[in-house]
């Protein structure tokens, strides 16, 4: 890598901007406020030193000669206030004794404005001998550029090299985000792409914090995007595109997790035949119901979604927060749609089946036999075929009860129905 500092006027910034690409994939997008841009011109104006560029010279035969590595934020900037795009402070000091405050460039007085333009940029070109390994190393550069800075924690993600970065990144472009509630702003598309990502490489609830998704990134470097975990993220995100065709305003980011979760299992074990409507059906009667909360006395509050208003509030990154959003989505979805059936027609109730049915009996042994509808403890009970199993009964909430131990080995023609875990 050999670098050459020279220094550019502005006015040459202005004039061949069309070479400049300002925003390679790896930058984060425009993010200074009104007040970050007037405060940086003002300075030039009074001829302060500021930060030097970093430029990537590019291969001749590109759109653009150079790239920018460094500098992105303060080079649109100039460019903007040349353009007219804002005015400085209306109560910027004068300079040099001539008033200044809230004029845009065309309002300069001429001496002032042709200052401006011949003010020196000093920009270090970034050029490569070998092109080898040339990408990984530029954007090293940039988080190392970068490092002290307000840049977020998935902005800093996209600048890292390796195939997850790549994976990510368009996983992030899915339509499916489309129908999302939030926008793409500072990578949030990028930031639930990976989220999902990990949750489905780690195949249950698991942390998703920043720490985590930096190592998912360091580890995966290699990541294969043909393979079949990539694969399967990619079927989840389809299959969840089928479920909310239309903008959804209710799919905020925590809650596109919970259901990626939610579909992933789905698609792995159950029949999902017409189950895309259900679920986008269930999900908005779920978000309308959760929402409702707040209109409602105390008293009438139902507890379970003031609980999962606190898990959508609160650490909502952290495992225990995931899995127990999970959990209360697989248990009222599969209420509401109890006659979803497993891919493999087993006969073991499944977790999510076994927990929708003990809360929808209330833990009360339904079949009676040896008891008068004994309470039972999770640990402690069976789920029951109502119709056997062997009799052609089907594996679903809707064919399933809670039986205390006593009454499900007491009934007679069929095997004993499988323990909650």
């Amino acid at each position: 890598m050999k670098m050459n500092k020279k220094p550019f006027p502005i006015a040459t910034l202005c004039n061949r901007r069309e070479q400049i690409d300002e925003r390679p994939d790896y930058q984060r997008p425009p993010a200074w406020t009104r007040g970050q841009k007037q405060l940086l011109i003002d300075s030039i104006l009074r001829e302060y030193d500021i930060p030097k560029m970093y430029w990537r010279a590019l291969p001749a035969g590109q759109k653009f000669k150079y790239e920018v590595i460094d500098g992105q934020q303060r080079l649109r900037t100039i460019w903007e206030y040349k353009d007219g795009g804002f005015g400085l402070p209306r109560d910027a000091d004068l300079i040099n004794g001539v008033a200044v405050a809230g004029l845009k460039y065309a309002d300069l007085p001429l001496e002032i404005a042709s200052d401006f333009d011949a003010y020196p940029i000093d920009v270090v070109i970034v050029e490569h001998a070998v092109q080898t390994d040339e990408e990984d190393e530029v954007r090293d550069m940039f988080l190392r550029l970068q490092n002290g800075t307000t840049l977020k924690a998935q902005e800093k993600r996209n600048a890292m090299p390796g195939a997850m970065r790549d994976f990510v990144k368009e996983l992030a472009k899915h339509a499916f985000f489309g129908r999302c509630g939030f926008s793409a702003g500072r990578y949030a598309f990028d930031h639930v792409a990976a989220q999902t990502t990990l949750l489905e490489l780690a195949g249950e609830p698991a942390n998703v914090k920043d720490g985590d998704l930096n190592k998912m990134y360091r580890n995966n470097k290699t990541f294969d995007a043909s393979g079949g975990p990539a694969k399967k993220i990619r079927r989840v995100y389809d299959f969840l595109l089928k479920a909310f065709p239309a903008k959804t305003p209710e799919l905020e980011r925590y809650s596109v997790i919970t259901l990626y979760c939610l579909a992933s299992l789905l698609l792995d074990r159950y029949v999902t035949d017409g189950v895309a409507e259900k679920l986008r059906q269930w999900f908005i009667a779920f978000e309308t119901e959760r929402r409702s909360q707040d209109t409602l006395p105390e008293e009438q509050r139902d507890i379970q979604l003031i609980e999962y208003r606190r898990l959508t509030s609160q650490s909502t990154d952290s495992e225990e927060s995931v899995r127990a959003r999970l959990e209360m989505m697989e248990r009222r979805f599969f209420a509401a749609y109890s006659e979803i059936e497993p891919r493999d027609q087993r006969r073991d109730f499944g977790y999510e089946q076994r927990l929708a049915i003990y809360r929808r009996d209330d833990g009360t042994c339904q079949v009676r036999l040896k008891c008068t509808g004994a309470k039972v403890a999770w640990e402690n009970w069976h789920a029951d075929h109502k119709l056997p199993h062997i009799k052609g009964g089907k594996t679903t909430v809707a064919n399933g009860q809670v039986a205390c131990i006593a009454c499900n080995l007491s009934k007679g023609g069929a095997a004993p129905a499988v323990a909650a875990e």
